[in-house]
């Protein structure tokens, strides 16, 4: 009988240590996507400012504008890669907004980044408009139909900078779950599991709202421009994507999510 519990109570011991490595595993993954996403902009070096929440091409709006107003436009971008970022020095063709800057490009290689910031929020059209030129801003203002949802940039910024602290809260959760798991007691895999749970929440919670507001923001890109007395139009050549950074996001949420299970059933198997 004491040979059989003994047994059992190793078969315990194995089932918990392959669910507590799986748990690990997968928490081990999203916390190493969560880095790369809060990373992402911080560091201006090449890849990682590509790692953005979304991206806006505005390299074709020149042309429209040349449509809408007939007369030439001459200035609206800027050449010099390292003009100071939204004091009208010039429009830039593609910019990738993060959680913590943006970054602006005049190719695909050449841009700069604004300053870091904490909780920053997510502005398109106002960084946009900043970069123009004042006479061209003016007519930008006039131009773009005010009810589109990427010129509310009140909306976008409060929502954006709410998904941000949930966000932070979650990559908060998601390490914590890791760390205290690496210790083989009953209680910490309680403890991971109560912070894989709030991490998967709060991550799922942040990087939705992220989704969505992208998505609503994307009105831009169906926009047209009513052009001449006969009211033909022409898309206004400004097109919202989504990045890298809301993708591994979403990666980390699944991931984490996946690591809920073997955490939980660590809890009721594993025998220290």
């Amino acid at each position: 009988m004491a040979r059989a519990s003994r047994r059992q109570r190793a078969g315990y011991r194995v089932r918990g240590e392959i669910c507590i490595g799986t748990a690990t595993f997968f928490s081990f993954v999203a916390v190493i996507l969560l880095i790369f996403a809060h990373v992402g902009q911080i560091n201006t070096s090449t890849i990682p400012r590509d790692i953005s929440m979304a991206k806006v091409n505005i390299s074709t709006y020149g042309a429209a504008l040349h449509t809408a107003i007939v007369d030439p436009v001459q200035g609206l971008y800027t050449t010099n890669f390292s003009a100071p970022l939204e004091q009208h020095a010039g429009l830039r063709q593609f910019y990738l907004f993060g959680l913590y800057s943006h970054c602006a490009f005049t190719d695909k290689a050449l841009g700069l980044c604004s300053n870091v910031t904490t909780a920053t929020q997510w502005t398109p059209f106002t960084a946009v408009v900043n970069d123009m030129p004042t006479n061209y801003s003016t007519l930008t203002l006039g131009l773009v139909p005010p009810d589109l949802t990427f010129v509310n940039s009140h909306y976008l910024g409060e929502f954006t900078r709410a998904a941000y602290y949930l966000l932070l809260m979650g990559t908060v959760c998601a390490g914590l779950a890791m760390l205290i798991g690496l210790w083989k007691r009953t209680l910490t895999y309680v403890i991971s599991t109560s912070f894989a749970v709030f991490g998967t929440t709060l991550l799922l919670m942040g990087v939705t709202i992220w989704t969505v507001i992208i998505h609503k923001a994307q009105d831009i890109n169906s926009a047209f421009v009513v052009v001449g007395s006969q009211q033909s139009t022409v898309p206004l050549g400004i097109t919202v994507s989504t990045g890298a950074g809301l993708w591994l996001f979403w990666g980390a949420f699944i991931s984490l999510f996946l690591s809920m299970g073997p955490y939980m059933i660590a809890c009721c198997t594993y025998r220290g």
